[in-house]
């Protein structure tokens, strides 16, 4: 009777143990708060590699301005809107589009 009662009491334990890992896991403090950073990490890690290819380009970029005398002028030209002698430049208006194409088309006429 007494390794009855032993096996008995193993499988209960057994089975609160089993009941609490399964409400521990299912809780707000389980897999949803799990995932929910794994999502958040994924998203920073998106962010991290995007500010990385936009410190390059700009890295890349004033090396090309300390070595090239031209990229300079470019550059001062465009900032400073700067012509040469004979030079003409064109300056368009921003087109506005609609975010209701509805809006953009003409009305029916009736």
């Amino acid at each position: 009777m007494g390794k009855l009662l032993q096996g008995a009491a193993l499988i209960v334990v057994f089975a609160v143990v089993g009941v609490y890992g399964f409400v521990e896991l299912r809780g707000p403090q389980g897999i949803p708060a799990l995932k929910s950073r794994w999502t958040e990490i994924r998203q920073l890690e998106e962010e991290n590699a995007n500010l990385q290819r936009e410190n390059d380009y700009r890295r890349d970029r004033i090396k090309r301005l300390e070595e090239s005398s031209s990229e300079q002028e470019l550059e001062i030209r465009k900032q400073l809107k700067l012509l040469r002698p004979g030079e003409t430049t064109f300056i368009l208006p921003e087109s506005k589009q609609s975010a209701d194409p509805q809006s953009a088309s003409p009305a029916p006429s009736k």
